[in-house]
């Protein structure tokens, strides 16, 4: 096969949505439908059922949240299929943003009874933002919901994205009975859920006239369909690929994660209509896929993924021509080549060895701890850097140390480790030694997240105490002098630290302090995020 026929079986996508949503839920039964798994689990499943396949770890099997993403790769109808399953909770949205710079598309999740949520709005707007193709699954209709009409026009009254129902549920509120698919002009009537969504559910295909419609649903229900059908074509969206593609019209689906109503159709359907891996933009301009020249670059760190091992993953995403195993590439941040040894794929935790990959491929690699978030890897033959990942500055803080002062050896490992994934930012007190740090945090959850992990992960006990500091700045003086509690007039003001490349990082309680410092150091310039050196 060639590399363009390679090219055009991928389909790599991420799962948006607000918490709750049933997101998980939905990975968890499009693995089910691919042959990838027998049996789907639950998140909110009894002691008894299994856990969802993509929530990996431990806290998020008690939790019962995503914390961090998870790759699922499997292959169903002739594709190549990249989920990345992302963690829906506003706390750890850094690593959903991250993982978004790697994806083609984006599935977006709404909860029929609640519609558009606030964290759905903030990751609609990253995917907007980066133009990603869009496709909405409107779930949990087994429940009763807002009506199928009052969602649609809440994709565009809320997020301004227009929507074309690719599917309509036939039914009443609750209690539907099946979805009209208008690009087919057939109907799938289901059959009742005896599983628990466990396994595949039975459906029936009628065209859109079989008599027997009206003997399965009831003349009621089909003159509703035929009025909601006949609206939809007189005043909805037309349907214009170009528009889905450009992320400006989002096919949308109706359907139930929990009891596998319409998910078939709607795995089948993306997998039609969404695009292939796309161009990357470069410090050489744009990296096409079909170029033969190697390129990836580095979108996550996972540490322990196999606690038995204690192993470090770098998670690439290939942007352009062939993965080897084995093979030597350029590493951009530090000018060198290196060897891509034990190069993996994922169902979450599980993996296995592989040989080759292609552009949209997730590949995981052995990290002796030189990979870190946004780096490139390139054939050696053709060096450039791709488009920088966005950062985001820490808004909750936290004085974190060792209980057992006899483990600090393991307690400092663990804080870098686990730091360098990227979910936290480390900060040294001056003055203060390595006996404890100072986490910085986008939201509150990933403490106990970092607490759980140095525990289970690392066999550390730590004291944890809050910080009252809600901003931080990092700081230089315009005329090159050194910045030190001692040259900063109102260091006492804040909590003077240095991140891990010994930059100068004031925190604060609020932007009235940060006024107050601004304008007693007229030379002091102040940055939200670190500079490239400094990440």
């Amino acid at each position: 096969m060639t590399l363009t026929e390679e090219i055009g079986k991928r389909r790599t996508f991420a799962i948006i949505s607000h918490p709750d949503a049933g997101k998980t839920t939905l990975t968890e039964k499009l693995l089910l439908y691919g042959g990838a798994i027998h049996l789907a689990g639950s998140i909110k499943s009894r002691k008894t059922q299994r856990h969802a396949v993509s929530d990996w770890m431990e806290i998020e099997k008690q939790r019962g949240i995503s914390v961090t993403s998870s790759v699922l790769q499997f292959d169903y109808a002739g594709c190549r299929i990249n989920i990345l399953d992302t963690p829906g909770h506003q706390d750890f949205s850094e690593d959903t943003y991250r993982t978004l710079m790697a994806v083609d598309s984006a599935v977006m999740i709404l909860d029929a009874a609640k519609g558009v949520e606030a964290q759905t709005k903030k990751l609609f707007k990253v995917c907007r933002e980066r133009r990603i193709p869009i496709f909405t699954f409107i779930n949990k209709l087994d429940r009763y919901g807002k009506i199928p009409l009052d969602l649609t026009d809440e994709l565009e009254n809320v997020l301004g994205i227009r929507a074309y129902p690719m599917n309509w549920p036939i039914g009443v509120d609750g209690k539907y009975l099946g979805v009209f698919d208008r690009q087919k002009n057939q109907i799938e009537l289901f059959a009742e859920d005896t599983t628990h969504g466990q396994k595949e559910r039975a459906s029936e295909i009628f065209a859109a006239d079989d008599p027997k419609v009206i003997e399965r649903i009831g003349k009621e229900n089909f003159d509703a369909l035929q009025d909601d059908l006949l609206l939809l074509d007189e005043a909805g969206e037309v349907w214009d690929k170009a528009k889905v593609d450009a992320g400006e019209l989002t096919p949308t689906f109706f359907g139930s994660a929990m009891t596998n109503f319409g998910v078939k159709n709607f795995l089948e359907e993306y997998l039609r209509l969404a695009p292939p891996p796309a161009p990357r933009l470069s410090s050489d301009g744009v990296i096409e896929p079909e170029d033969e020249k190697f390129s990836a670059f580095v979108f996550k760190i996972q540490a322990n993924m196999n606690p038995a091992h204690r192993d470090r993953l770098a998670f690439i995403r290939i942007c352009s021509g062939k993965f080897e195993r084995n093979m030597n590439v350029w590493h951009a941040q530090t000018d060198k080549l290196i060897k891509l040894a034990q190069p993996q794929q994922f169902l979450a935790q599980d993996r296995q060895i592989i040989d080759e990959a292609f552009p949209g491929d997730i590949v995981g690699l052995f990290d002796p701890g030189i990979f870190g978030i946004g780096d490139t890897l390139t054939d050696t033959a053709h060096k450039f850097k791709f488009e920088d990942f966005p950062t985001f500055p820490p808004e909750k803080f936290a004085r974190v140390q060792a209980k057992d002062t006899m483990k600090r050896k393991q307690f400092a490992k663990g804080i870098d480790q686990l730091t360098q994934e990227g979910a936290i930012q480390l900060f040294n007190q001056v003055g203060a030694g390595t006996e404890s740090y100072v986490v910085g945090t986008v939201g509150t959850l990933q403490f106990e997240v970092l607490q759980y992990r140095l525990k289970s992960e690392y066999g550390v006990d730590v004291l944890l105490t809050m910080l009252p500091f809600e901003v931080a700045r990092w700081l230089k003086f315009s005329d090159g002098t050194k910045v030190l509690p001692t040259t900063l007039r109102g260091a006492d003001r804040g909590l003077f630290v240095l991140d891990r490349a010994e930059n100068p990082v004031l925190l604060v309680e609020n932007e009235w302090a940060l006024g107050w410092i601004r304008d007693n150091n007229p030379k002091l310039e102040m940055s939200a995020v670190p500079n490239a050196s400094a990440i």
